[in-house]
């Protein structure tokens, strides 16, 4: 299978599955993740990140009844920190209070079981957890498309330093360039243009980036790469058109975007009765338009049995 549009980029797309994973989330490019992170918290010499471990991207409840969490990369430092790194490609309701409920997996692991002899004393490492987002998080007019948060009390002080959140807001990531800065702004330039870009930047000089821009490169894959990558360039593509389609046909933004992408994590959010109707009528317009009922269950909620009644 070849996807009409590929043979136009020489580099994938970072919003891809696949391209997501093959950087940030594979033994053989970890090197590529914990410079980014470094970037990103601002790490140097003594404190920056030297090594990591990637864990299980799958963390499952208590019992069977609770909901489990599925990372993108979860990976901790030789020192204990716990890093969760995911990548979200469109907006969904909660989606915050879905952040917060992912972070206690990483916190709840780390308490000391079976010791009898010696209990444990709450002692945590810190968690973090990054977000990389294709959406706007913050509708403010004020342009800031990082954003950290930590715990703090009512006077501003700070209550813990072992839960922070670093959200980044890729769509308000406008740096051209000529603008870039910082190692992070080289970092967001890449993540959000390589698909883009027909060679590595002349302001991309670190040798980092000379890595990253040969793990990119389509025409290196092999072809079982090859089509992994295409097929997940097609499902990247699915989405944005079935988020398109539901907004064209009265959709709230953040409600569309809510339904395809929480959907597709198996998020169960009621719809109201008049918004049912409105969601079977366009998913029969996508069914007439020959989209795959995958898709259209993505989009809309709507089972596959559901769909092919319509």
């Amino acid at each position: 299978m070849c996807i009409p549009g590929t043979a136009l980029s020489r580099y994938i797309n970072f919003y891809t599955d696949f391209a997501f994973k093959k950087i940030f989330g594979t033994e053989a490019n970890k090197d590529l993740l914990i410079s980014f992170l470094n970037g990103l918290f601002n790490l140097e010499g003594d404190a920056a990140i030297a090594n990591v471990t990637y864990l299980g991207t799958e963390q499952l409840g208590d019992n069977m009844q609770e909901r489990r969490a599925i990372y993108d990369v979860y990976c901790k430092t030789n020192k204990g920190e716990r890093f969760i790194v995911e990548m979200q490609k469109a907006q969904q309701d909660n989606f915050r209070d879905r952040t917060l409920y992912y972070s206690t997996f990483a916190i709840r692991e780390q308490a000391v079981k079976g010791n009898r002899e010696r209990p444990w004393d709450y002692k945590l490492s810190p968690v973090y957890v990054v977000g990389i987002l294709n959406f706007v998080l913050d509708k403010s007019d004020d342009g800031e498309y990082l954003t950290r948060v930590k715990l703090k009390d009512q006077k501003n002080r700070d209550f813990s330093d072992n839960l922070n959140f670093v959200f980044l807001e890729m769509p308000k990531f406008t740096k051209k360039e000529s603008e870039l800065s910082t190692f992070l702004d080289k970092w967001l330039y890449v993540i959000k243009n390589l698909y883009k870009l027909r060679e590595q930047p002349q302001a991309l000089t670190e040798g980092i980036f000379h890595k990253l821009f040969e793990v990119a490169e389509i025409a290196s894959f092999n072809p079982d790469e090859r089509s992994i990558y295409e097929e997940s360039l097609k499902n990247l593509w699915d989405l944005n058109n079935c988020l398109d389609t539901a907004k064209r046909n009265g959709h709230d933004e953040g409600f569309a975007e809510g339904r395809a992408e929480g959907r597709a994590e198996g998020e169960a959010i009621g719809l109201e009765k008049g918004a049912q109707a409105k969601n079977r009528e366009n998913a029969r317009r996508m069914k007439e338009c020959g989209v795959d009922s995958a898709i259209i269950s993505t989009v809309t909620g709507l089972t596959i049995s559901e769909i092919e009644a319509l």
